[in-house]
């Protein structure tokens, strides 16, 4: 009986092993893609932007970076369905940015205390 014990004891550890190794695969797997994708979208941006403009990206993408991701794509979409003018220099990227900005409604819930 205590070697039977001792099997099963040892299946259980093979499998969460195993499992664990499958996990981590999958992650590195899904880390790399993100990687690809990130890579490739930065070589489009660096297409369709002045210098000066993925600087001022750059600049958004550190102090907000959903936001900035979200806009990338936006401009992406925009280049490539030909509404906005190439390359995209900083002063068309701040005109979209304010556009963006002023059509994104944004929920805030203040708490007053009675008093």
């Amino acid at each position: 009986m205590g070697a039977d014990y001792g099997d099963e004891l040892e299946e259980i550890k093979r499998r969460k092993l195993e499992e664990y190794r499958r996990r981590l695969e999958e992650q590195r797997r899904l880390e790399e893609q993100r990687r690809a994708e990130e890579a490739r979208r930065q070589e489009i941006l660096r297409k369709i932007l002045t210098p000066k403009a993925r600087e001022r990206l750059s600049n958004l993408k550190i102090v907000k970076p959903e936001l900035a991701e979200s806009i990338e794509v936006q401009l992406i979409q925009l280049a490539s369905t030909g509404r906005v003018p190439l390359p995209i220099d900083d002063e068309t990227l701040k005109q979209l940015l304010a556009r963006l900005a002023a059509s994104r409604r944004e929920v805030k819930i203040k708490f007053f205390k009675p008093g």
